[in-house]
Order: structure tokens, then C-alpha cells, then sequence
């Protein structure tokens, strides 16, 4: 059998590969290869083998045939075969395997090797992924290890000891003799001391010896060690004043004396402010460690700067005025290209916001919203609404804050933004004339912003004759007309922009502006109109307006009271006006039953006016068989939008039970001699369980509309 390629030449051959399809051909081809000789027991190459199955797995194609070879190579006496066969252990094996357990006696042999190297593999291996059987079975040849005088084994043997006590917790009093010997070893790899002025000791002759070879990094000396050991003063001295105070001055000659200009100081200067910020240090100390951080955020790595950002966001409640000297620092980082960087500068800058500062905060923080990505949007809207409501220092710039927010991202606000806001204006009873004209010029611009446009509405119905008396002191008042006011109104009834949400908030608005404007009937033909809406909402505003009696009349003018009298008055006589029509009837209609189902049966009569024959008037009857009453009934109707369809208000709004009694209501129906079709929706209580049901009536007689 001619020898495999080499580990080198499959690296070379792969890399040549110019799509998935190609590569995966060239995999399963050499997996071929390998288990060919797998199976022929060729133990000169199965090392090279294994070595090029591992890779296949780095790549994310399947090798767990290869486990067993694995062992095998484990068990050789080479170190070459010994080193492969245990990495391939520590990538394909795991403790939910039982494969792994037939490796013990492996393990077992090498501890016990007579070559350090063969040893420190067994370590490693055993460390890595030992289960807990395996530990508990191995954890003595671990422990002669870390009594042994060769260092480089007594390092892997600590780290292997860790890993044993994570899985056998129990087994840790059997190191705790050996660890104690550690706390006198020069070598840095096992020292493990809980004394802290050893620790800052050894941590001052790190900082103030020479240029040492085996240690230096980018001319730091151990820089390894000084971040272990800071780790470890900060956890010691958490909660401890007496380790505190022994840390303060080594912790301020490490912040002074580290040298900035490489990233090895810049990482032993983050864990000394980390350590600085978690201790009961002084308050100095503190200002040095936030001012190292201010200067971490003029640093060119971004890496610098996000952990710079993201530790004074941990430590501004604490520090507040510290922080606030790098306030325009942080707030440049909101211009950062990086999203992460941008994120954090936001979240700190409202952090940052105070009663002191909130107008030049609020400034650069709204100019962001204008300029921020959408993601950045809603939580900017809400933290601008949050601290405007607790820092505002006045009623107008309140508003005209909420308003800019609105007009920028108010797709991306919450909620509860809109009922706030109108909280707001209700109490700042001196800013009414201001809002409404400020609200009336953004509709004049803009109606895609859907709160923006729900406040306004609900303005503009509340303080519409503010803005057409031009009665505003804090700024230059504009000459509006109401006509010029039910434009706007009705547009945002008709446009595609509108949500259903918005659609209500203007009608309701066009209603209310029927006690403050004279155009009383155009509004009354508005409202008509929305009778026989498809959105059932809208149609039960509609209905419900036009039968609703406003309590107080207009004071504006004798004029205005007598056509908004008119109006009522017209309101009122309408059922009159009905009645009066059937002494015009034509006979011959048959009635209809248009529901019946629960015991409730709903009976269409039919009558043609004489004076206008395209009118069809419709009078329900409602009657109920059950045992009880069926109350709280409410009938709706909606017709295509080529009728128009009027609603008068119903008899009552008890069905007795029993029929023992009728419920009317009559419909008026403006038909262009087409084929009538409605949707009725029914609504009661029945014996306290409240009832909804919806219907299509399609089989009106066609004397009723022809």
C-alpha cells in the first residue's frame, strides 16, 4: 500500500479547493484513504492518519471514527504517537463517552512516567476533559506531582488539581498540604497566596525591578503575573478595609508607573482600575482610576474604548462627579462608526444627565436621534422622555422636547408616550395656545409620525379656538381659518398613513370642534359620513356623536348658539322626522328575519319614503325567547361604501325575555339603486357572560332597494 500524504500536502490540496462540493470531495476522498488503513492495522502511519483527522475536525467534518486509534497512539511508547493520540483525545473525546474511561490506565502509566514531558501530556489531557471517575481514580498521582521539585510539572500538576477538585469537590482537603508549599515558590506559575502583603510584595518588586528576558513583554516586566495578582488583590479586598488600605499604594504606583503605550500596560492598567473600583479604596485612588479610563477613551483601539465605556458605566453611580469631567469625551464617542461604542456612549450619557447639565445634554442626545441608526431609536426616545420628565427645567422646553422627540423617531416611541404627553399639556394650562399652534405646524409637515399626530389631534379638539383666535404670547401667533383646521382634520381621516388609532383621535376631534367652531354643519356631515364606516370603531364613534347631547353650549355668539342648537335640536327630531315618513309609505315590502340564533331573533320591516325614494327605511325588532333578559344590547350595522348608512338610537337596550316585548331601532339607508348587502354586529349580556356576534345579511327583497 503505497504511504498516505503527508499532514502538509493535505493543508496545500484542500486550500486549492474553489467550492464546498469540491472540498467535501476532496475530504471524503482522503477519509476513505484513512480508514483503509485503519483497518489493515498499519501502525507506522497512524499517526500521520490521526494527525490529518484532526484537522478534517477542525474544518467541522466528522472524525470519530478515529477515537480508538487515539488510544492506541496513547498507548505507543513513542512520544511522537503519544503527543497526537492525546490531543486527538482532548478534541474528540468528553467525559459523556465512554470511550474515554479505557484511557485511564494510559494516564495511570505516564503520570508515573520517568520523562517530564510524557508526564506534563498525561497532566494536560487529564486537566482538560478527566472525568469525575477519572479523577477520583487519578487524584493521587496528581498530588505526589505537586509535591515534586520540577517546576515545570508542578505548574501543569496545580492546573490538573483545579480541574480535579471542579469535579470532585470532596477530594480538595488532599491538596491543601501542597498548596500551602507553594506559597513560597519563586516560580509564579503555582503561587496561590491569600496573604495580601506578600501579594503586594511581590507585585512592588514586579513594578520596580529591571529588564528581565524570561519575563518581558514589550519591556513590562511579567505582565502575566501582575494581572493574576491584581485579580486576586480585587477579590480579597472586596469587602475587607484592612486589605484595602494595605493594597492603596501599590495599586496608585501601578496606575502612575505603567507604561501606556503598549497594549500589555494598557491591560495591566484596565484590571488596576477594575481592582480599584471593587476594593474599599480612597477617593483619590478612585478619581486616578476613572481619569485612567477617560484616557482609554481617546485610545485608537475601539477594544479600549468600549471597555472604557462599559466600566464607567459600572462605576458612575458611585463616582458621579469624577465622571462628569469626561462628559465630553463620552459624548464624542456617540459619533464612534462602531455600533457597540456608540450603544455604551448612549446608555452613559443619559447616565450622566442632571439637573445642572440637561440642556446641553438633551441637545446632543436629540441630535443623535436624529442622525442614529433605527435600532438606536426607541431606547434613545424613551431615555430622552425619562429624563426630560425628571430633570425639565421648565414646562415649555418639556414640550418642545417631547414634540422634537415626536417629530424625529415618534414611530419608535412607546406606548404610553402619547396619553403622557397629553397629560403634560392638559396641566401646563398657560401653554395651551403655544402647544396647539407648535402641534398644527408639525401636522402641516409631517403625518407619518403617528403619536405626533394622535397629540395633535387631540389638541386641536381641545384648544381649537385657541389657534384660530391666534391668541399665543410665546411666539409669533398664525392666522389660521377653521375651515383650514378641518382640512387637516379630515385628511388625516383619509390617508393611508393614518393607523385606525389615529383615524379615532381625529374624529373625536372634528366632534369636539362642533361646540367650538361655527362650521357646525359641515362637521355634522363629516361625522355622518363615518355611520357607515367599515372599521367598526370608527362607525360606532360616528353613530354614537351623532346621537350625543353636549351639556354646555358654545360661548361663542348668539349665532354659534343657535346653529349648534339647530344642530342638537335636529338630533333630537330625527326619530320624529322618520316617524313623520311613514305616513308616506308604500306597501308591499315583505319583512325579513336577519338573525335568529341563541334565542335572539332580529326582524327587518321595510318602508320607501314618498318625498325621496332612494331613502329605505329599515326598523329592526328584537326579540327573545330565553328564560332571561338579555341586556346591555347594542345593534351595529355597516353597509358597502357605495350607501350610506344612519343609525337612530334604539327603544331600549333590555331584550325581555319571554317575548314579552320588542326592542326598535330604525336604520335609514341612502340607496343608489343597487343590490342592498349589510354586516350587522350583535352585542349583549346574557345571564352575565357578555356575548358578541357577527352576521352578513344578503337576502333583501328587492323592493327594498330597486
Amino acid at each position: 500500500m503505497p504511504a498516505p500524504i503527508r499532514l502538509r500536502e493535505l493543508i496545500r490540496t484542500i486550500r486549492t479547493a474553489r467550492t464546498q462540493a469540491e472540498e467535501r470531495e476532496m475530504i471524503q476522498k482522503e477519509c476513505a484513504a484513512i480508514r483503509s488503513s485503519f483497518r489493515e492495522e498499519d501502525n507506522t502511519y497512524r499517526c500521520r492518519n490521526v494527525a490529518k483527522l484532526l484537522y478534517m475536525h477542525m474544518l467541522g467534518y466528522p472524525a470519530h471514527f478515529g477515537q480508538l486509534e487515539c488510544l492506541k497512539l496513547i498507548a505507543s511508547q513513542k512520544f511522537t504517537d503519544k503527543r497526537i493520540g492525546y490531543l486527538g483525545a482532548m478534541l474528540l473525546l468528553d467525559e459523556r463517552q465512554d470511550v474515554h474511561l479505557l484511557m485511564t490506565n494510559c494516564i495511570k502509566n505516564d503520570l508515573n512516567h520517568s520523562t517530564q514531558y510524557v508526564q506534563g501530556l498525561a497532566l494536560c489531557t487529564l486537566g482538560c476533559m478527566g472525568s469525575s471517575e477519572m479523577c477520583r481514580d487519578l487524584a493521587g498521582e496528581v498530588e505526589k506531582l505537586l509535591k515534586t521539585s520540577n517546576s515545570y510539572l508542578r505548574k501543569k500538576a496545580a492546573l490538573c488539581a483545579v480541574h480535579v477538585i471542579r469535579k470532585v469537590p470532596e477530594l480538595m482537603e488532599m491538596f491543601l498540604p501542597a498548596t500551602k508549599n507553594l506559597l513560597s515558590e519563586k516560580n509564579h506559575g503555582e503561587m496561590w497566596n491569600k496573604l495580601v502583603p506578600q501579594l503586594v510584595r511581590i507585585l512592588k518588586n514586579l513594578i520596580m525591578s529591571g529588564y528581565s528576558p524570561e519575563h518581558d513583554v514589550s519591556g513590562i516586566s511579567d505582565p502575566f503575573l501582575q494581572v493574576r495578582i491584581l485579580r486576586l488583590l480585587r477579590i480579597l479586598g472586596r469587602s475587607d478595609d484592612d486589605s484595602s488600605e494595605a493594597m492603596n499604594d501599590i495599586l496608585a504606583q501601578v496606575a502612575t508607573n505603567t507604561e501606556t503605550s503598549k497594549n500589555v500596560g494598557n491591560a495591566i492598567l484596565y484590571e488596576t482600575v477594575l481592582t480599584i473600583m471593587d476594593i474599599k479604596s480612597e477617593s483619590g485612588l478612585r478619581v486616578l482610576a476613572i481619569n485612567i479610563l477617560g484616557r482609554f477613551l481617546l485610545n485608537n483601539d475601539k477594544n479600549i474604548r468600549y471597555v472604557a465605556l462599559t466600566s464607567l458605566l459600572k462605576t458612575v453611580q458611585t463616582d458621579h462627579n469624577a465622571v462628569q469631567r469626561h462628559r465630553s469625551t463620552i459624548v464624542d464617542c456617540l459619533k464612534d462608526l462602531d455600533v457597540s461604542i456608540k450603544r455604551r456612549a448612549m446608555e452613559l450619557s443619559f447616565a450622566l444627565v442632571n439637573g445642572n447639565n440637561i440642556r446641553g445634554m438633551m441637545k446632543e442626545l436629540l441630535y443623535f436621534l436624529d442622525s442614529c441608526d433605527p435600532e438606536f431609536k426607541a431606547d434613545c426616545a424613551s431615555g430622552v422622555f425619562l429624563a426630560a420628565e425628571k430633570y425639565a427645567p421648565s414646562k415649555r422646553w418639556h414640550i418642545d422636547t417631547i414634540m422634537r422627540v415626536l417629530t424625529t423617531a415618534g414611530s419608535y416611541v412607546r406606548d404610553d408616550s402619547v396619553p403622557n404627553l397629553i397629560q403634560l399639556i392638559t396641566n401646563s394650562v398657560e401653554m395651551h395656545a403655544y402647544t396647539v399652534q407648535r402641534l398644527y405646524k408639525a401636522l402641516l409637515d409631517d403625518i407619518s409620525q403617528q403619536p405626533l399626530v394622535q397629540v395633535a389631534s387631540w389638541c386641536i379638539g381641545e384648544y381649537g379656538d385657541l389657534l384660530v383666535s391666534g391668541q399665543c404670547e410665546e411666539e409669533e401667533p398664525i392666522q389660521v381659518t377653521e375651515d383650514e383646521v378641518l382640512d387637516v382634520l379630515e385628511g388625516l381621516l383619509v390617508s393611508n398613513l393614518s393607523a385606525p388609532v389615529t383615524r379615532g383621535y381625529s374624529l373625536t376631534a372634528i366632534m369636539k370642534l362642533s361646540t367650538r367652531f361655527s362650521s357646525v354643519n359641515r362637521i355634522k356631515k363629516v361625522v355622518s359620513i363615518y355611520g357607515s364606516s367599515i372599521d367598526v370603531e370608527l362607525q360606532q364613534r360616528a353613530v354614537e356623536y351623532n346621537h350625543q347631547h353636549p351639556c354646555w353650549p358654545p360661548e361663542h355668539g348668539k349665532k354659534v348658539q343657535a346653529q349648534d342648537f339647530l344642530f342638537l335640536l335636529s338630533a333630537l327630531l330625527q326619530s320624529c322626522c322618520v316617524l313623520s315618513d311613514t305616513n308616506y309609505l308604500s306597501p308591499g315590502i315583505p319583512p325579513m328575519t336577519a338573525y335568529n340564533k341563541n334565542g335572539l331573533k332580529i326582524e327587518f320591516m321595510f318602508e320607501r319614503s314618498n318625498p325621496n325614494p332612494n331613502i329605505a327605511v329599515i326598523t329592526i325588532h328584537a326579540s327573545n325567547s330565553t328564560e332571561a333578559d338579555m341586556t346591555d344590547f347594542v345593534f351595529q350595522a355597516a353597509v358597502p361604501k357605495t350607501f350610506q348608512l344612519q343609525l337612530l338610537s334604539p327603544s331600549s337596550n333590555v331584550v325581555p325575555a319571554l317575548n314579552q316585548g320588542n326592542v326598535t331601532q330604525v336604520i335609514r339607508v341612502l340607496n343608489p339603486q343597487k343590490q342592498l348587502r349589510m354586516r350587522i354586529k350583535l352585542t349583549y349580556t346574557y345571564k352575565g357572560s357578555p356575548v358578541q356576534d357577527l352576521a352578513e345579511v344578503n337576502n333583501f327583497p328587492p323592493q327594498s332597494w330597486q
